[in-house]
Protein backbone atom coordinates (compact mmCIF):
# COMPACT_ATOMS: atom_id res chain seq x y z
CA UNK A 1 0.00 0.00 0.00
CA UNK A 2 2.74 2.72 0.94
CA UNK A 3 4.32 1.92 -2.34
CA UNK A 4 1.60 2.51 -4.12
CA UNK A 5 0.71 6.05 -2.34
CA UNK A 6 4.78 6.84 -3.46
CA UNK A 7 3.81 6.12 -6.96
CA UNK A 8 0.67 8.40 -6.83
CA UNK A 9 2.38 10.96 -4.62
CA UNK A 10 5.57 10.98 -7.25
CA UNK A 11 3.01 12.05 -10.00
CA UNK A 12 1.92 15.24 -7.94
CA UNK A 13 6.03 16.41 -8.26
CA UNK A 14 5.58 16.98 -3.94
CA UNK A 15 8.89 19.22 -4.30
CA UNK A 16 8.02 21.42 -6.99
CA UNK A 17 4.03 21.96 -5.60
CA UNK A 18 5.77 22.70 -2.55
CA UNK A 19 7.34 25.68 -4.10
CA UNK A 20 4.49 26.40 -5.80
CA UNK A 21 2.74 26.87 -3.14
CA UNK A 22 5.09 28.64 -1.14
CA UNK A 23 4.57 31.12 -3.43
CA UNK A 24 0.65 31.08 -3.27
CA UNK A 25 0.97 31.75 0.59
CA UNK A 26 3.44 34.28 0.65
CA UNK A 27 0.64 36.11 -2.08
CA UNK A 28 -1.73 35.52 0.53
CA UNK A 29 0.26 37.29 3.28
CA UNK A 30 1.22 40.24 0.99
CA UNK A 31 -2.22 40.64 -0.08
CA UNK A 32 -3.36 42.11 3.43
CA UNK A 33 -1.71 44.17 6.01
CA UNK A 34 -2.28 42.04 9.04
CA UNK A 35 -3.01 38.56 8.81
CA UNK A 36 -5.17 37.04 5.73
CA UNK A 37 -8.31 35.16 6.98
CA UNK A 38 -8.06 31.31 7.99
CA UNK A 39 -10.66 30.07 6.23
CA UNK A 40 -9.49 31.36 2.29
CA UNK A 41 -5.85 30.68 3.32
CA UNK A 42 -6.63 27.07 4.00
CA UNK A 43 -8.97 26.42 1.57
CA UNK A 44 -6.95 28.24 -0.92
CA UNK A 45 -3.69 26.08 0.11
CA UNK A 46 -5.57 23.49 -0.47
CA UNK A 47 -7.47 24.32 -3.66
CA UNK A 48 -4.18 25.53 -5.52
CA UNK A 49 -1.58 22.35 -4.12
CA UNK A 50 -4.71 20.19 -5.85
CA UNK A 51 -4.23 21.89 -9.17
CA UNK A 52 -0.76 22.00 -9.32
CA UNK A 53 -0.83 18.31 -8.59
CA UNK A 54 -3.32 17.37 -11.04
CA UNK A 55 -1.51 19.73 -13.46
CA UNK A 56 1.68 17.19 -12.56
CA UNK A 57 -0.09 14.48 -13.25
CA UNK A 58 -1.74 15.15 -16.32
CA UNK A 59 2.13 16.48 -17.16
CA UNK A 60 3.22 12.95 -15.98
CA UNK A 61 0.32 11.22 -18.31
CA UNK A 62 1.23 13.05 -21.74
CA UNK A 63 5.59 12.81 -21.45
CA UNK A 64 5.07 8.98 -20.60
CA UNK A 65 6.73 8.06 -24.11
CA UNK A 66 9.52 10.44 -24.09
CA UNK A 67 10.32 10.05 -20.00
CA UNK A 68 11.24 6.04 -21.02
CA UNK A 69 13.75 7.58 -22.88
CA UNK A 70 15.49 10.06 -20.48
CA UNK A 71 17.61 8.73 -17.43
CA UNK A 72 15.97 11.84 -15.53
CA UNK A 73 12.63 10.66 -15.56
CA UNK A 74 12.72 6.70 -16.65
CA UNK A 75 12.01 6.18 -13.34
CA UNK A 76 9.03 7.68 -13.23
CA UNK A 77 5.76 5.50 -11.86
CA UNK A 78 4.02 5.41 -15.68
CA UNK A 79 7.89 4.78 -17.64
CA UNK A 80 7.79 2.12 -15.65
CA UNK A 81 4.53 0.16 -15.89
CA UNK A 82 3.83 0.32 -12.35
CA UNK A 83 0.82 2.53 -12.94
CA UNK A 84 -1.69 2.61 -15.74
CA UNK A 85 -2.44 5.23 -17.85
CA UNK A 86 -6.19 5.19 -17.34
CA UNK A 87 -5.78 5.27 -13.41
CA UNK A 88 -3.33 7.94 -14.07
CA UNK A 89 -5.61 9.76 -15.95
CA UNK A 90 -8.74 8.71 -13.46
CA UNK A 91 -6.04 10.38 -10.34
CA UNK A 92 -5.77 13.95 -12.03
CA UNK A 93 -9.18 14.16 -12.93
CA UNK A 94 -10.38 13.59 -9.45
CA UNK A 95 -7.37 16.28 -8.26
CA UNK A 96 -8.63 18.75 -10.91
CA UNK A 97 -12.14 18.65 -9.99
CA UNK A 98 -11.57 18.45 -5.95
CA UNK A 99 -9.55 21.44 -6.06
CA UNK A 100 -12.37 23.07 -8.32
CA UNK A 101 -14.85 22.29 -6.08
CA UNK A 102 -13.06 23.89 -2.86
CA UNK A 103 -11.94 27.17 -5.00
CA UNK A 104 -15.50 27.76 -5.92
CA UNK A 105 -17.54 26.99 -2.28
CA UNK A 106 -14.83 27.86 0.02
CA UNK A 107 -13.02 30.81 -2.21
CA UNK A 108 -14.16 32.84 -4.79
CA UNK A 109 -14.87 31.90 -8.83
CA UNK A 110 -11.83 34.45 -9.74
CA UNK A 111 -9.27 31.70 -8.06
CA UNK A 112 -10.91 28.88 -9.40
CA UNK A 113 -11.21 30.31 -13.12
CA UNK A 114 -7.61 31.49 -12.68
CA UNK A 115 -6.61 28.28 -11.70
CA UNK A 116 -8.05 26.24 -14.10
CA UNK A 117 -6.50 28.44 -16.64
CA UNK A 118 -2.94 28.11 -15.12
CA UNK A 119 -3.87 24.26 -15.36
CA UNK A 120 -4.41 23.85 -18.59
CA UNK A 121 -1.85 26.18 -19.79
CA UNK A 122 0.48 23.54 -17.94
CA UNK A 123 -0.86 20.71 -18.37
CA UNK A 124 -2.37 21.19 -21.66
CA UNK A 125 -1.02 24.02 -23.42
CA UNK A 126 2.88 24.05 -22.14
CA UNK A 127 3.26 19.72 -22.62
CA UNK A 128 1.20 19.23 -25.58
CA UNK A 129 2.09 22.21 -27.75
CA UNK A 130 4.96 24.60 -26.48
CA UNK A 131 6.98 22.50 -25.18
CA UNK A 132 7.45 20.77 -28.95
CA UNK A 133 6.83 23.55 -31.03
CA UNK A 134 9.45 26.64 -30.14
CA UNK A 135 12.71 26.64 -28.27
CA UNK A 136 11.09 29.54 -26.58
CA UNK A 137 8.61 27.06 -25.25
CA UNK A 138 9.45 27.73 -21.39
CA UNK A 139 9.66 31.40 -21.40
CA UNK A 140 5.42 30.96 -23.18
CA UNK A 141 4.86 28.66 -21.08
CA UNK A 142 6.24 30.22 -17.90
CA UNK A 143 2.88 32.18 -17.36
CA UNK A 144 1.16 29.17 -16.18
CA UNK A 145 4.10 28.39 -13.78
CA UNK A 146 4.06 32.15 -12.32
CA UNK A 147 0.23 32.06 -11.79
CA UNK A 148 0.83 31.14 -8.32
CA UNK A 149 1.09 34.46 -6.58
CA UNK A 150 -1.57 35.99 -8.26
CA UNK A 151 -3.98 32.61 -7.27
CA UNK A 152 -3.00 33.43 -3.45
CA UNK A 153 -3.33 37.10 -3.91
CA UNK A 154 -7.03 36.75 -4.71
CA UNK A 155 -7.83 33.78 -2.57
CA UNK A 156 -8.02 36.49 0.02
CA UNK A 157 -8.98 39.65 -1.86
CA UNK A 158 -11.14 37.96 -4.51
CA UNK A 159 -9.27 40.50 -7.04
CA UNK A 160 -5.95 40.78 -8.91
CA UNK A 161 -3.71 43.81 -7.86
CA UNK A 162 -0.79 45.48 -9.56
CA UNK A 163 1.62 44.22 -6.82
CA UNK A 164 0.29 40.46 -7.19
CA UNK A 165 1.01 41.25 -10.91
CA UNK A 166 4.65 42.06 -9.88
CA UNK A 167 4.91 38.78 -7.81
CA UNK A 168 4.14 36.88 -11.40
CA UNK A 169 6.62 39.29 -13.06
CA UNK A 170 9.18 37.97 -11.31
CA UNK A 171 8.40 34.69 -11.66
CA UNK A 172 7.65 34.34 -15.20
CA UNK A 173 11.10 36.46 -15.77
CA UNK A 174 13.09 33.90 -12.96
CA UNK A 175 11.72 31.01 -15.06
CA UNK A 176 14.26 30.62 -18.22
CA UNK A 177 17.61 31.21 -16.62
CA UNK A 178 16.31 28.78 -14.14
CA UNK A 179 15.41 26.28 -16.55
CA UNK A 180 17.96 26.71 -19.11
CA UNK A 181 20.27 25.48 -16.94
CA UNK A 182 19.07 22.36 -15.93
CA UNK A 183 18.37 21.94 -19.93
CA UNK A 184 21.77 22.68 -20.99
CA UNK A 185 22.66 19.74 -18.27
CA UNK A 186 20.56 17.64 -20.11
CA UNK A 187 20.77 18.63 -23.49
CA UNK A 188 21.55 15.49 -25.08
CA UNK A 189 18.54 13.71 -23.45
CA UNK A 190 16.20 16.58 -24.36
CA UNK A 191 17.78 16.25 -28.66
CA UNK A 192 17.12 12.37 -27.88
CA UNK A 193 13.64 12.65 -28.01
CA UNK A 194 13.49 15.22 -30.23
CA UNK A 195 12.26 18.20 -27.56
CA UNK A 196 13.35 21.74 -29.31
CA UNK A 197 15.05 22.87 -25.71
CA UNK A 198 17.24 26.23 -26.39
CA UNK A 199 20.70 24.15 -26.04
CA UNK A 200 19.67 21.48 -28.39
CA UNK A 201 18.30 24.24 -31.11
CA UNK A 202 20.52 27.01 -30.50
CA UNK A 203 23.68 25.74 -28.53
CA UNK A 204 24.58 25.46 -25.04
CA UNK A 205 26.91 28.90 -25.70
CA UNK A 206 24.25 30.90 -26.56
CA UNK A 207 21.98 29.69 -23.79
CA UNK A 208 24.39 30.41 -21.67
CA UNK A 209 24.19 34.01 -23.12
CA UNK A 210 20.64 34.13 -23.00
CA UNK A 211 21.05 33.07 -19.35
CA UNK A 212 22.88 36.17 -18.21
CA UNK A 213 20.87 38.27 -19.99
CA UNK A 214 17.73 36.88 -18.86
CA UNK A 215 19.51 37.67 -14.89
CA UNK A 216 19.80 40.85 -15.94
CA UNK A 217 16.54 41.52 -16.43
CA UNK A 218 15.88 39.34 -13.00
CA UNK A 219 17.72 41.93 -11.11
CA UNK A 220 15.47 44.53 -12.68
CA UNK A 221 12.45 42.99 -11.95
CA UNK A 222 12.78 41.78 -8.65
CA UNK A 223 14.02 46.24 -7.63
CA UNK A 224 10.23 46.89 -8.70
CA UNK A 225 9.17 45.71 -4.92
CA UNK A 226 11.23 48.31 -3.83
CA UNK A 227 10.72 51.08 -6.33
CA UNK A 228 7.36 50.41 -6.32
CA UNK A 229 6.97 50.85 -2.43
CA UNK A 230 5.45 47.82 -2.66
CA UNK A 231 8.40 46.78 -0.07
CA UNK A 232 11.04 48.48 2.24
CA UNK A 233 14.91 48.06 2.41
CA UNK A 234 14.97 44.65 4.32
CA UNK A 235 13.99 43.04 0.89
CA UNK A 236 16.38 45.14 -0.75
CA UNK A 237 19.49 44.58 0.98
CA UNK A 238 17.92 40.84 0.82
CA UNK A 239 17.41 40.30 -2.86
CA UNK A 240 20.76 42.06 -3.55
CA UNK A 241 22.40 39.31 -1.92
CA UNK A 242 20.84 37.16 -3.64
CA UNK A 243 21.11 38.59 -7.67
CA UNK A 244 24.78 38.83 -6.88
CA UNK A 245 24.82 35.28 -6.07
CA UNK A 246 22.62 34.73 -9.25
CA UNK A 247 25.06 37.15 -11.49
CA UNK A 248 28.11 35.55 -10.06
CA UNK A 249 26.78 32.04 -11.06
CA UNK A 250 25.63 33.48 -15.06
CA UNK A 251 28.82 34.66 -15.40
CA UNK A 252 30.93 31.81 -14.21
CA UNK A 253 28.35 30.02 -16.98
CA UNK A 254 29.68 31.95 -19.88
CA UNK A 255 33.58 31.33 -18.96
CA UNK A 256 33.15 27.86 -17.99
CA UNK A 257 32.34 24.66 -19.35
CA UNK A 258 32.41 22.22 -16.12
CA UNK A 259 29.57 20.15 -16.60
CA UNK A 260 28.34 20.11 -13.47
CA UNK A 261 27.90 24.05 -13.56
CA UNK A 262 24.41 24.28 -15.15
CA UNK A 263 22.76 21.89 -12.49
CA UNK A 264 24.17 23.80 -9.65
CA UNK A 265 23.50 27.06 -11.32
CA UNK A 266 19.69 25.45 -11.39
CA UNK A 267 19.93 24.27 -7.78
CA UNK A 268 20.95 28.40 -6.70
CA UNK A 269 18.00 29.09 -8.69
CA UNK A 270 15.47 27.50 -6.68
CA UNK A 271 16.86 28.47 -3.37
CA UNK A 272 16.98 31.89 -4.79
CA UNK A 273 13.24 32.05 -5.64
CA UNK A 274 12.06 30.46 -2.02
CA UNK A 275 14.10 33.00 0.02
CA UNK A 276 13.06 35.60 -2.15
CA UNK A 277 10.08 34.96 -1.20
CA UNK A 278 10.85 34.46 2.56
CA UNK A 279 12.45 38.52 2.08
CA UNK A 280 9.26 39.56 0.72
CA UNK A 281 7.25 38.02 3.53
CA UNK A 282 9.41 39.02 6.37
CA UNK A 283 10.20 42.81 4.93
CA UNK A 284 5.96 43.15 4.94
CA UNK A 285 5.38 42.54 8.26
CA UNK A 286 9.10 44.69 9.22
CA UNK A 287 7.10 47.82 7.67
CA UNK A 288 3.65 46.45 9.28
CA UNK A 289 5.64 46.64 12.68
CA UNK A 290 7.30 50.25 11.92
CA UNK A 291 4.23 51.75 10.44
Amino acid sequence: MSGKFNQYLELCKPRVVMLIVFTAIVGMFLAVPGLPPLDALLAGTAGIALAASSAAAVNHLLDRRIDVKMSRTRHRPLATGELKEHNVLIFALVLGLVSMTVLILWVNTLTALLTLLSLIGYAIVYTVWLKRATPQNIVIGGAAGAAPPVLGWTSVTGQVDPHALLLFLIIFVWTPPHFWALAIYRKDEYALVDIPMLPVTHGADFTRLQILLYTILLIVVTTLPYLTGMSGLTYLAGVSVLNGGFLWYALRMMKSKDKLLPMYTFAFSITYLLVLFIFLLVDHYIILMLG
